[in-house]
């Protein structure tokens, strides 16, 4: 007996991540990976894994995308939608936690809070200059420390006495770890004052001037990481829940989205979309001051789409130039 699934992709600096979900909003299949520089081909990569974890009988009835890459990602896949990451989160975090007030969500380059009144998103604000309050600054920390981002995580929360880190700026927060090194602060301590040096910017920064109610959720690449976790709770003094398929809300949310676009064809090119050889060259948009530069999508000679510029114009289109 065919099901039909929906797929939700979401792509961001960091990861690209693919749920597919039955009309009932049941995962059937859901990956994470690391982008890696490649947005197209990671995703090509997730969507072997997801095609691999489902069963024959499954029929795609829908795709939506997400995430900073969602144009371009959705010109690849063949997308029926293309939502924001506030609209995906939201309705993610709506489904699992139909009460919430308050969504956290913090990837690779941009953090946001999303403000929930009985069940409608009534505002929202987002971080997309600092780097201290998002994923890259924790990455880029361990990576100087020689750790993994998973062993910062674990060996965070084992922190007793966390030290005080400066965590207004990457360049402070650094200069001032390795002064704690040298004046012999345990790595645990440091590790657990970076993780709430970077609370204490996203609060400061992100959340400046919104109230935060419970429920609270904490979603997001960055809530898999323990000591930020304990962060919020300390921080903040109350509970904060992380999600089932935190890693992967953004996705999750965009293949509940899609699927309640039940009844019309979908634009999916099929699962051997992720075998293909993509091109992405690229041209200068005169048409303004702006001088956006605009990726082309092509397919074996084939036109999908284009982005990249700051206007709408280009975006998904596929007619002549």
């Amino acid at each position: 007996m065919e099901t039909k699934v929906y797929l939700g992709v979401d792509v961001g600096s960091i990861s690209a991540n693919i749920v597919a979900v039955t009309g009932q909003a049941e995962v059937m299949a859901q990956t994470y990976r690391r982008v890696e520089g490649h947005p197209i081909r990671s995703v090509q990569r997730a969507l072997r894994e997801v095609r691999r974890a489902l069963p024959e009988s499954v029929r795609v009835a829908g795709v939506g995308t997400t995430g900073s890459g969602r144009v371009l990602v959705g010109a690849v896949l063949g997308a029926d939608i293309v939502k924001n990451e506030i609209s995906a989160h939201a309705r993610a975090a709506l489904r699992l936690h139909p009460d919430v007030q308050t969504i956290l969500e913090i990837g690779g380059q941009d953090s946001k809070i999303t403000i929930v009144r009985d069940g409608v998103v009534v505002d929202f604000a987002m971080n997309l200059v600092c780097a201290a309050g998002t994923g890259s600054f924790l990455d880029s920390q361990a990576k100087r420390l020689n750790i993994t981002i998973e062993e910062l995580s674990e060996r965070a929360v084992l922190s007793r006495n966390p030290t005080g880190i400066a965590g207004r700026c990457t360049v402070f927060a650094e200069s001032d770890m390795i002064h704690k090194q040298q004046v012999g602060c345990a790595q645990d301590d440091i590790l657990m004052g970076l993780c709430q040096a970077m609370v204490r910017n996203y609060l400061s920064n992100v959340c400046k001037g919104k109230e935060i109610r419970e429920p609270i959720v904490l979603q997001g690449g960055v809530s898999a990481n323990k000591g930020i976790g304990r962060a919020f709770k300390e921080i903040l003094g109350r509970d904060v829940i992380i999600p089932r398929y935190n890693m992967v809300m953004g996705a999750y949310g965009a293949a509940l989205i899609v699927s309640g676009h039940d009844g019309k064809t979908t634009r999916f090119r099929g699962f051997d979309a992720c075998d293909r050889e993509i091109a992405t060259p690229s041209f200068v948009c005169r048409d303004c001051p702006n001088l956006c530069e605009v990726i082309e999508i092509v397919d074996g000679g084939e036109l999908l789409g284009r982005s990249g510029g700051r206007c709408l114009k280009w975006e998904g289109t596929s007619g002549p130039r």
